[in-house]
């Protein structure tokens, strides 16, 4: 992969949604931020490539920051 794959990809999305809802399950706010966490590091570990994670955290930070425009 070149660049950051942002069409759907999944071959199962809503199993992988209610995977990690399921993870979820039963943890504080805090233990859910740590799950959070070091899942975006495994996945950001296998991902491997700094330019396709840079792209993924500014795409991600655009979102946010037009729903914050949007209000």
């Amino acid at each position: 992969m070149n660049g950051l794959n942002v069409e759907a990809n999944f071959d199962d999305a809503d199993g992988f949604y209610a995977a990690l809802i399921d993870a979820h399950r039963a943890l504080s706010d805090t233990q859910s931020g740590a799950l959070n966490a070091r899942l975006i590091l495994l996945l950001a570990n296998h991902i491997g490539t700094m330019t396709v994670l840079r792209d993924a955290l500014d795409k991600a930070r655009a979102s946010i920051d037009e729903e914050n425009s949007s209000c």
